[in-house]
This record gives structure tokens, sequence and C-alpha cells, in this order.
């Protein structure tokens, strides 16, 4: 069975998304930049009330982490730090690492359009233990209103 094809069984979840979050997976409008790799897992939860971003970017210091709203209902997440070495530097006599593949982009910028009910009012983010949570409220939906016609008599 080809690649394609299995994409086409199993994409549902992602065709869901992208209806909800039409700019949340790389090559369909989602915005990333910086150096490297820039496969930062990112999960979304949608509840009755919030939308719940989850993603790993651990050892970077939560001053370097920024999360905005800008124009057209965009949440932006960037970070311009760079993740710390562990307890031994390479610049120690004897010491250097053999391999480095827990590398983070050095600018990394993330965007998501988001959807018509989400509150950009109400937005905040907590850093803990590498994930960076993102709650993005909901708006409460309007209750129809009805309007009575008058029916001219001809």
């Amino acid at each position: 069975m080809s690649a394609v094809a299995i994409n086409h069984l199993f994409g549902l979840p992602e065709t869901i998304e992208k209806l909800i979050f039409p700019t949340s997976r790389s090559g369909e409008g989602n915005e990333t930049r910086g150096g490297g790799n820039n496969n930062i897992p990112i999960d979304i939860l949608e509840s009755p009330k919030e939308y719940i971003f989850y993603v790993d970017i651990p050892g970077i210091s939560k001053s370097d982490i920024q999360v905005t709203v800008e124009e057209e209902r965009t949440l932006v997440i960037k970070s311009n730090g760079k993740r710390k070495r562990e307890d031994h530097d390479e610049s120690e006599e004897g010491c250097k690492y053999i391999r480095l593949e827990r590398r983070l982009p050095q600018n990394l910028v993330k965007k998501f359009r988001l959807p018509e009910d989400a509150d950009v009012e109400a937005v905040a983010a907590k850093y803990q233990d590498g994930v960076l949570t993102v709650t993005v409220g909901k708006v409460p939906p309007q209750p129809p209103k009805s309007k009575t016609v008058q029916i001219a008599v001809s």
C-alpha cells in the first residue's frame, strides 16, 4: 500500500485539525522559522471552554519564551533562547560532545490561526518541566435571537 493511501486512511484527525486550525501544520500556512530542526512537538486540545496548546521546548529559560496574539487571531509562540548544556562544558579539558541530537532552533517562531470562537482576551501561558502550556478561552456561544416579522395585508 502506498504512503499516500496510508495517509488518506489515517489522516482523518489531521483533516479535522486543518478545519479547526488551518495554520497548525507545516506546509499548511503554519509559519515556522529558525535554524535546525523545527519539528517541535505540539499538541492541541479542545475542551468545551478552551483550547490548550502543549509545546515541548525543554532546556529553555522561561524568560526566553514569548507568547502573543497578533492581528487576524494569530497565536504566536517565539523563543530566542539557547538550550543550556548539561553538567559538563565542552571547553573543559578532555570533555567533548560525541552526539548532539537534542537541539532546538535558536530562533523558534510558531504561528497558529485561532478559530472564530477563541477569546483572544483570555490567553494564559505557563512553562513547567520543559512544557509550555498556552490556554486560550472560548467565547460563549450567543443564543439565537428571534425576530417577529409583521405580515403586511394587501
